[in-house]
């Protein structure tokens, strides 16, 4: 099944309470520093410990070409040492006192993130407030992290022929705008990158003004808004760049690419440029196609997984995918391997037909009652998580749809009719729309085949990488 973000970036809607607060709700109180930086906090009592994350506005599509990936590296970083803490000990203090912590970058985002006992919450933020400002950028372990990354990529990406496939096919379906950007970066970009670079990117982007506060755990909103005044309250803002334009060129046909790679099995992955949340004119078709992606791939009794692997066998692994909470227009991505004796083309073909009766309206009462029922229980599951509390909180306000983006998705998720799911594959699955990437399996030499990929068939791919 397609492991999608949807599920998981959701919070409750917020509510205008108080002068000193932009807006609260009995699940989420949100206040604003006057420089800027935004406070997002849920009350979880369950445990005494709170998960604290600190989420940048800049990734892989505010890059330009020659600082690809640079947005990731900046990440790691930020793990370099500050000008009081040396390299490492930001990691030993948060272990030390039984925390965890790590980070992720994303194609509109980068973030940090800790779990440790409630009680040292204000630690935390004193560490988060020190790297935010002053964080120590050495020549040394630049290059160092640097050779991590590439080695990163290789791994990743070089040596996971999907996973290649998958950029390839993304850099066509995106030709003008920084959508088509790999949130890992580019080789060539990744060897020119230098610390100036980077020490520009940070001194740009790093600032309160572009950041939010998230924290979910055993907390009173009032202390957390006091601690972050005390120690981000003095950071000064920053006149952010103007960021790259999310607009592509308008597609004029079906693309087609040939991926040539060591492989053990041919694969082939179709995307269809189709609007996210915050780029379609209505909300509407975005719902539609998240419905739509659900009734293709939304569980074993999903018609993929029980008509195409199950059923007439012509794949042996196959998966839909859409990720509809992005900055930029996104790809519907179906993707699959053909089973032995089947072709690529036999699989392509059974994909297309899968479309065609989409685009008929072969959708029953119950097949769409199923996929809102995933949706009501994927709800209940994120929330038992405090960790997915935040970033479900940190996606949505990072990316500018806001909190109540939860209210309105759940309701137009519920909306949605066998109708509006017919409509939106008649609109957007189209040839005009396509790109089709085809891996063509090279020799593998023998005990070095490529690892199993690590993504479901057809994952959007790259949408975050952690440190």
């Amino acid at each position: 099944m397609m492991g999608r973000m949807r599920a998981a970036l959701f919070v409750a809607a917020l509510a205008v309470a108080g002068p000193s607060v932009a807006g609260q709700s009995a699940e989420v109180s949100q206040f604003e520093l006057d420089n800027g930086m935004k406070v997002l906090v849920r009350v979880d009592p369950r445990a005494p410990v709170v998960v604290s994350q600190v989420w940048y506005g800049i990734g892989s599509v505010d890059e330009h070409r020659g600082v690809t990936g640079i947005s990731h590296v900046l990440e790691h970083m930020m793990f370099k040492g500050t000008d009081d803490l040396e390299p490492g000990e930001f990691a030993e203090i948060v272990q030390r006192h039984g925390g965890e912590h790590n980070a992720f970058t994303g194609r509109g985002y980068t973030g940090y993130y800790q779990q440790i006992a409630a009680e040292h919450l204000e630690l935390l933020f004193r560490l988060e407030a020190d790297r935010m400002s002053d964080l120590a950028l050495d020549q040394t372990e630049f290059e160092r992290e640097r050779s991590v990354v590439l080695e990163e990529r290789a791994q990743r990406v070089e040596d996971n022929p999907h996973a290649l496939t998958q950029e390839r096919l993304r850099a066509t379906a995106f030709p003008s705008s920084t959508a088509r950007n790999p949130v890992i970066g580019w080789p060539a970009d990744l060897e020119s990158m230098s610390l100036d670079q980077v020490a520009t990117w940070y001194g740009q982007w790093y600032a309160p003004n572009n950041a939010a506060l998230v924290v979910v755990g055993d907390v009173d909103p009032q202390r957390v808004h006091t601690l972050a005044q005390q120690y981000f309250g003095d950071k000064a803002p920053t006149e952010l760049p103007p960021r790259p334009p999310r607009g592509e060129v308008e597609p004029r046909g079906e693309a087609r690419i040939e991926v040539q790679a060591p492989a053990n099995v041919p694969y082939l992955a179709m995307g269809w440029r189709v609007p996210s949340l915050v780029t379609a004119e209505d909300p509407t078709d975005a719902y539609a196609l998240d419905v739509l992606v659900e009734v293709l791939d939304g569980g074993r009794s999903a018609r993929i997984e029980r008509e195409l692997v199950r059923g007439s066998a012509v794949a042996s692994s196959a998966g839909a995918g859409y990720s509809m909470l992005s900055r930029t227009d996104e790809l519907l991505m179906m993707a699959g391997a053909p089973a032995q004796e089947r072709s690529v083309e036999d699989l392509e073909q059974a994909l297309r037909e899968q479309v065609e009766r989409l685009k008929d309206g072969e959708i029953g009462a119950e097949e769409l009652e199923r996929v809102k029922t995933n949706v009501r229980a994927s709800e209940v599951f994120q929330r038992d998580s405090m960790f997915y509390q935040a970033m479900r909180i940190g996606l949505l306000e990072t990316i500018g749809v806001g909190q109540d983006a939860y209210d309105a998705y759940r309701e137009g998720i519920e909306a949605v009719t066998a109708d509006d799911v017919r409509r939106v594959a008649e609109k957007y699955l189209t040839d005009e729309r396509l790109t089709v990437a085809e891996l063509v399996p090279t020799s593998v030499e023998s005990g070095s085949a490529p690892p199993a990929p690590a993504s479901d068939p057809a994952s959007p791919g790259g949408d975050a990488i952690g440190h």
